[in-house]
């Protein structure tokens, strides 16, 4: 196929602050064919953003060369859309305002501006929306908004960095079913992207780390480079198991990779076959035998954490300076967190009714839902930020008093939106909530270290908030939530927008929270880690749907999910969806996802509507279904039943 995009040996240097060299990219070379979907992953700082400014031809190469449709980056602007990593969209303006702006900085004519504003409106199921205030649209809104602005003047090639950070799942699906369509009529996509799982849907990938591509293959390809299969296993001691896995002395046991989730932990191993056993007994003979152990395939996830590792080592987790000794709760704090019949009206629109929640100390409890759920709205009325209009709340055993000084002493809290003041360099963000934290001095100042080290910022203390990536920023803050060792932990999106490493390692600490007695609720959109909580809870609509174990609730599903690999996948989506439906079919790269009532009539009916539509599959298998999958399903037969109701 002809390239589109054609970069070699890109390379960008510039000064930081203090007069050092800083090597943003270090001679990066790729292709894009034309009609391709391009991923670029990688940790923050891999030189991601770098590469789009070049690409889109507002910041020049140091050296290299780049083309784009056969002419310079500067050259092909008009013929190139770009969504920039912030939200480029103005708040005060409409939804039509917003897209009439966006096609006049582009010169693009006004009768093409109105075609295309209903034509990509309707794709994008926001025809509805028109009129609207932007300030008023949910997170995906705003991206599919502003995804409209960048295809308003017909670009040929699309730039998308992390269009979806922030996003929830159903949203971020809807969104990437979108740029199949854009793609299947010829448009060239190259998407940046912190979740991996999204990765999955392009074509090809590039793995970029501190500003070099390290490889670039196919989301299978890269999978199958590793040479491991994934053991889910379950024992009576998820965190002894874990320590023992990661001590010296289970060399003896071949196991790559370990990391823990809810109900189990998720271990790489080579040559399972052999592997299996010798993980079993080893177990067993430390007093921790395997109670249950189920394989898969890796994900592309754990492919490139592993090719990041092999880079750079596993990030080590500094000491918790000066930690005060763990004591087991006594009466009523025993439960951390409980509140009972929550209701929450904003005027007219109701955000959460009638939602009750018990944590316990030493859980981790994860709160799940689609933008304007009610979960944020839920988390402020539990830590005293939001009066409930009916309903209860206790924290440590305290009903009354939620602000006090007393409690809020012993609750870290992390918002929604950074809690962290831009204006301000790190040292003071972190003396401020030292502060109102009550620290002592003589804890102070290494508990403000310890959160630098532990974000992978120490000795940056002097640098300003604001120029940070947001990734970063999410660490830091979280950093600044959890030094004064809180025994209640309420984390609203604590790792959106940030790198595969740095989330395991803040799942590490989060984990460690917990198993010290404190009452931890996570909310998070990103479905692959709520499968590290010990109970969730779906909100759909500001109601709770559904709760328990991660297994319990994928106990729960009545129907099948079916892979279909295929050399014209979104052929096959159109003749799929066209009889079973949008909700029933996903995009993923090469491949599709498909619920069906039951594994075997599905297959077998895929397969029918397949040959009906001439499209022979590569392979079709069933396949586990997951949180993620589980969590659409519901979405939809909520909105379902909500449209037959009106």
């Amino acid at each position: 196929m002809t390239a589109a995009i054609r970069c070699s040996n890109l390379t960008k240097t510039y000064c930081d602050e203090a007069g050092d060299e800083v090597h943003a990219l270090r001679s990066a070379s790729f292709e894009v064919a034309r009609g391709e979907t391009f991923g670029l992953i990688g940790a923050d700082g891999a030189g991601k953003t770098t590469t789009f400014k070049i690409l889109a031809g507002v910041m020049d190469a140091t050296s290299g060369a780049v083309r784009i449709l056969d002419a310079t980056a500067r050259r092909s602007r008009s013929r190139v859309g770009y969504l920039t990593q912030p939200f480029s969209l103005y708040e005060n303006l409409s939804v039509s305002e917003n897209i009439h702006y966006a096609g006049g900085l582009r010169e693009t004519p006004e009768t093409l501006i109105a075609e295309r504003m209903a034509r990509y409106l309707a794709l994008f199921g926001m025809a509805a929306f028109k009129d609207r205030l932007t300030g008023r649209l949910s997170g995906g809104m705003k991206q599919k908004l502003a995804l409209t602005c960048a295809l308003v003047s017909a670009p040929e090639v699309l730039l998308l960095d992390e269009p979806t950070t922030g996003v929830d799942p159903v949203s971020r699906r809807e969104f990437w079913d979108a740029l199949g369509a854009l793609s299947a009529r010829g448009m060239t996509l190259v998407v940046a992207t912190p979740y991996l799982d999204e990765a999955e849907r392009c074509s090809r990938v590039a793995c970029m780390d501190r500003g070099e591509i390290l490889d670039i293959d196919s989301p299978r390809g890269l999978r199958s480079k590793l040479g491991l299969t994934r053991l889910a296993i379950q024992t009576d001691d998820l965190a002894a198991t874990l320590r023992l896995l990661n001590e010296p002395g289970s060399g003896q046991v071949r196991v790559h990779d370990v990391q823990r989730f809810g109900d189990f932990l998720d271990v790489m191993a080579p040559d399972p076959d052999r592997g299996e056993p010798a993980l079993r007994a080893f177990l067993a003979g430390q007093g921790h035998p395997v109670t249950r152990c189920e394989r898969s395939e890796p994900t592309l996830e754990n492919a490139f954490v592993s090719i990041l590792r092999e880079r750079r080592g596993e990030i080590a987790l500094p000491h918790f300076p000066r930690r005060k000794a763990a004591a087991a709760p006594a009466g009523g704090e025993r439960v951390g967190i409980l509140a009972f019949g929550l209701h929450k009206n904003f005027n007219a629109f109701r955000a959460v009714r009638n939602v009750s929640l018990r944590i316990e100390r030493g859980e981790i409890y994860g709160l799940l839902g689609a933008n304007g759920a009610g979960k944020t709205t839920t988390v402020k009325m539990i830590c005293g930020l939001l009066a409930p209009d009916r309903g209860s709340v206790a924290l440590l055993g305290h009903t009354k008093d939620l602000r006090s000084a007393r409690v809020r002493s012993r609750v870290g809290y992390k918002s929604q939106k950074f809690a962290l003041y831009d204006d301000l360099t790190l040292a003071q963000n972190l003396e401020f909530y030292a502060s109102i934290y009550g620290i002592p001095e003589a804890a102070r100042r290494e508990r403000m270290a310890w959160a630098l080290e532990s974000a992978g910022l120490a000795g940056q203390e002097n640098l300003l908030t604001g120029k940070l990536p947001d990734g970063w920023k999410q660490r830091i803050a979280f950093g600044a939530a959890v030094m004064h060792e809180p025994d209640v932990v309420l984390l609203d999106e604590p790792t959106s927008g940030v790198d595969p490493l740095a989330r395991r390692a803040l799942w590490r600490m989060i984990d460690d929270l917990a198993d010290r007695g404190a009452a931890v609720l996570v909310v998070t959109h990103y479905l692959e880690e709520a499968e590290q909580c010990r109970r969730l809870g779906f909100m759909v609509a500001g109601e709770m749907a559904v709760e328990g174990t991660p297994a319990a609730i994928k106990a729960t599903n009545d129907g099948g999910l079916v892979e279909v690999s295929t050399s014209e996948p979104l052929s096959a989506m159109r003749a799929l969806k066209g009889r079973l439906g949008t909700e029933a079919v996903s995009l993923f790269g090469d491949r599709l996802h498909v619920f069906v009532p039951n594994a075997a009539d599905g297959m077998r009916g895929v397969s029918q509507i397949l040959a009906g539509a001439g499209i022979v599959p590569e392979r079709l298998r069933p396949i586990p279904i997951g949180l993620e999958d589980l969590f659409i399903r519901l979405t939809y037969r909520h909105r379902e039943r909500n449209r037959e109701a009106a």
